[in-house]
């Protein structure tokens, strides 16, 4: 925990409570030393001017309620990533499922906005200074989504009628769901399939139909799910095979040496072009980002890899021969 972390939490720890609160506990609370203990509440009290007093003993903290409804934490800020996690969250829970829990999730909207605003943000009066777009996001029916939530914390299966695009087919199938995964603006349920005997990652708008059914999930070791799902490229990812080295152009290098293309990735520079190692178990997902990258990207390999490229852009150059 930071100290601008500490700071805020001995803040609402103090505001919250209506009797004093021991060193003892604040230390064990903010999970910090008596000496940082007592430079927080210097800080707090004497140059942020909190009503911060010690009761008559002086082993306990409390806030002046006289004071304590007129005082806010001025001058501090919230880190990019932590305003970014801020209005991500107020955005999908206000737009990515509308009519979604509505009356329960409105309370912790509130929350966000008191949050923002205390940074000296007034999102809410000025909502259109921000936008997060999600032009590519697929809309998932609010029914449908409450009863895959319904379904995954309640460890009940799912009968689902599901379309895939793949082979444009139409298949019933019984599902034990695993975990609800948002990736690039989408929803998937990555499930164990009775049907495949396997893991199966399915796109939830592609979901047809729906019953919640009165059978247990299979359960799974966390460490196998994430075997399966976390050590490769992509959503439809599956068990590490190999490994692509791209290197991209001199140029592109600029952009894609920023770019998180899975976290176990390696990057290195050749020269100006950067160099990068990704895991992968499918081609599939990864060939789309590849070839998004034109004549800007190279496969170093696998050779496998390269030749998979090579067929699509030979393919895509018949389409304009005239």
């Amino acid at each position: 925990m930071s100290r601008r972390e500490r700071l805020y939490h001995l803040h609402d720890i103090l505001r919250q409570r209506r009797t004093p609160i021991s060193r003892l506990d604040l230390m064990h609370e903010l999970g910090c030393s008596q000496a940082t203990l007592y430079r927080l509440i210097a800080e707090l009290r004497d140059n942020l001017g909190a009503p911060l007093e010690q009761d008559d003993e002086g082993r306990g903290y409390y806030y002046d309620r006289s004071l304590a409804g007129n005082f806010e934490l001025p001058g501090l800020w919230i880190s990019p990533d932590e305003l970014q996690a801020l209005l991500t969250a107020r955005h999908v829970l206000g737009n990515v499922q509308p009519g979604l829990l509505v009356e329960e999730l409105d309370g912790v909207q509130q929350r966000i906005n008191q949050l923002l605003d205390r940074q000296g943000l007034d999102f809410s009066a000025q909502p259109e200074r921000i936008q997060i777009r999600h032009d590519a996001g697929r809309p998932v029916p609010a029914k449908l989504f409450e009863s895959v939530l319904k379904a995954l914390f309640q460890r009940r299966r799912l009968q689902i009628t599901y379309h895939g695009r793949r082979r444009d087919d139409i298949s019933e199938r019984e599902i034990s769901p695993q975990r609800l995964i948002a990736y690039r603006d989408r929803w998937y349920l990555a499930s164990w399939c009775h049907r495949a005997d396997d893991f199966r990652s399915f796109a939830l708008e592609r979901i047809r139909a729906m019953e919640l059914l009165d059978r247990d999930c299979k359960e799974l070791p966390a460490e196998r799910i994430s075997r399966h799902f976390d050590q490769t490229f992509g959503i439809f990812s599956g068990p590490a095979r190999d490994c692509a080295r791209l290197r991209f152009s001199a140029e592109a290098s600029r952009w894609a040496a920023d770019e998180v293309w899975h976290p176990d990735q390696k990057g290195s520079w050749d020269g100006d072009c950067w160099v990068l190692e990704v895991p992968f178990g499918h081609q599939r997902e990864l060939l789309m980002n590849i070839l998004s990258y034109g004549n800007d990207i190279e496969i170093l390999g696998p050779d496998s890899l390269r030749q998979a490229v090579k067929l699509r852009l030979e393919q895509a150059l018949q389409r304009y021969r005239l």
